[in-house]
């Protein structure tokens, strides 16, 4: 099931699992990364724990404590549907969509490269 996990931190998606404040737990620790002193003397990063499923989330994308709480609930709110519905989930089906519109937008910038390609060649075989 690891794969279906990183497929979370998709947005849009709306049958989500619901998630009680009884099985999470939370952690403020210090962050990581650039920032300097803004990053290492402050603990507004945010460690939710989803109790049942054991999986844990790490957010830490502002500097403010209230916006990491809410993003980080809504990613493992996200993972742990992922987890418990599998392929059935909102967010699995949404990567795969993704992931079909990229390789259709690669197909044909392909195909366009061989057409710009081929018609070259015509150009200069009209040349000689």
């Amino acid at each position: 099931r690891v794969p279906f996990l990183q497929a979370a931190g998709k947005k849009n998606s709306f049958n989500l699992l619901e998630l009680t404040e009884t099985e999470l737990e939370e952690q403020f620790v210090r962050g990581h990364g650039p920032g300097g002193q803004a990053t290492n003397k402050t603990s507004n990063c945010v460690v939710l724990k989803h109790i049942p499923s054991g999986i844990v989330v790490k957010c830490h994308q502002t500097r403010s404590v209230e916006k990491n709480r809410k993003i980080a609930r809504e990613i493992l709110q996200e993972k742990v549907d992922l987890f418990y519905k599998g392929e059935d989930s909102d967010v699995f089906k949404e990567k795969k969509a993704l992931e079909k519109k990229k390789q259709e937008k690669k197909r044909k910038a392909k195909e366009n490269l061989e057409r710009k390609k081929h018609l070259k060649e015509m150009q200069q075989l009209e040349k000689k």
